[in-house]
Formats: C-alpha cells, structure tokens, sequence
C-alpha cells in the first residue's frame, strides 16, 4: 500500500486524481501533504490548515460496487469511518455535521471530500479527501473549528492517524452492500443535532427554525418546519447557524 508523502501540493485529491489518470495506481494509495496551497471542500469551499500541523490527506478506493443502493452510501460510510477512529483514539462527543463536517465538542475537527469516477458497469473509483486537525491550536478566525490537540492536549503523527484512517475504510468499504441499513442507522445515530430545533439560512439569506429529522438515501437534509411540515434540502442549499 504506498504512502505518498508530499511538502507542499495544490491539493492532494487533485494529485491523486492526476496520479490515478495517469498511471497505475494500487488500491488504498494514500497521498498526504504538510501544505495544500488550493485545499479544496465540499462545493468548491476552501480548506485552510497550518503547514504541517494537520492532516491532509486522500486515499484512493477503486472498484466501489453498490448493488441497488445510492451512491450516497458510500459517502456516509465514508463519515462513519472516520468518527470510528476518533472515537477508538479517545476523543469524545465525535459526531457528523450534514453533509461533510466531523464535529468534537460540538467543534469542527475535519471535512471530508469525496469525488468519484464512474465507469461503465455501474462501479465507481472514489478519491477521498480528508482534512483533520491534528495539531494546530490556534483558531482565533476559526472560532467553530478545533483539534484533536486541542481536545486532549496530546501531539499526533500524521502517517500514524492516516494508517488508521486506511483501515477503517477498508472495513467499512467492504461491509456497505451487506450492512447498509445498519450503517445508515449509526448514521443517523451520529448525526449533528438530531431532533433539535436549530437555526438555519437559505441560499436567498432567508433564517427560519427546523428540527433535523434525517438524511434521506440521496443525501438531502429533512428538517421538520414550525408549521409540522417536512422539507427536503440539497448540499449548499441551506446552512446551519452554529
């Protein structure tokens, strides 16, 4: 399994992206950079990280077979290995923000960025962006975000943390066509402020109230509105004011 390890790259999903295109690349590759110069988000976001204090990294999955399920799946298993690996290196209260963030202490510590390659047959190659805080502990125009070092004072490695990583979506990878149902109930399980009224803005800059109800098969936000009624939101669409 190569580990690429790189100083400094535009962005990691990009490289590996390039790297997968243009030659042979073994399944589970991983690329990690101490500096991305145009880390990218979820809907062409930016991520923004100390040099060499976090983890930047992207991990090639290749080959994904869904058998009659969404492709969505796939990215809430992707979430759920992440906040396993949290959770198993003792930081507390992991859970997963609608559509991509990992939140600790109600605190973004990662986002994750999934782009995919369809092929013919109906299965897909993945490009898995990861972005974890690690090591950095000043935020101070980031007040919503944090560390994992900030959390438990302790320093992490980041080859260390990604192998963990690797691994964990190994097993979630090969159990989603058989356990799927029991992923998306741990989805949801997990999932940031469930069953609470929270403040929310439309695209239009609209606010309103909603109780997040759950995170339908295609990936679309369900709040229950102040007037009982249920609505459906794309990524982007709306935003939580957190």
């Amino acid at each position: 399994m190569p580990l690429i390890k790189l100083d400094a790259i535009d962005s990691t999903n990009n490289f590996l992206k390039q790297l997968f295109k243009d030659s042979i690349v073994e399944d589970y590759t991983i690329v990690i950079a101490n500096e991305q110069t145009n880390g990218k988000g979820q809907m062409g976001a930016s991520w923004v990280s100390e040099k060499g204090k976090n983890l930047t990294m992207s991990i090639l999955i290749k080959n994904i077979q869904l058998e009659n399920q969404n492709i969505y799946d796939f990215n809430i298993a992707v979430a759920l290995a992440v906040i396993k690996v949290l959770k198993n290196i003792q930081i507390h209260n992991v859970v997963i923000k609608w559509p991509n963030d990992i939140m600790a202490d109600s605190k973004k510590v990662a986002g994750i960025l999934i782009e995919n390659i369809l092929k013919a047959d109906g299965s897909f190659t993945a490009i898995v962006g990861i972005g974890l805080n690690l090591n950095q502990t000043n935020f101070e125009d980031l007040p919503l975000a944090s560390s994992l070092k900030n959390i438990t004072g302790k320093t992490y490695e980041q080859e260390a943390i990604a192998l963990l990583l690797k691994d964990s979506l190994k097993v979630t990878a090969v159990t989603l066509n058989e356990c799927s149902d029991l992923l998306w109930q741990e989805y949801h399980e997990n999932l940031f402020k469930k069953d609470y009224p929270c403040p929310f803005e439309d695209k239009m800059g609209n606010r309103f109230m909603g109780i997040i109800k759950k995170v339908t098969r295609d990936g679309k936000l369900e709040l229950i509105l102040e007037d009982d009624s249920a609505i459906h939101f794309e990524v982007k669409e709306i935003k939580m004011l957190h």
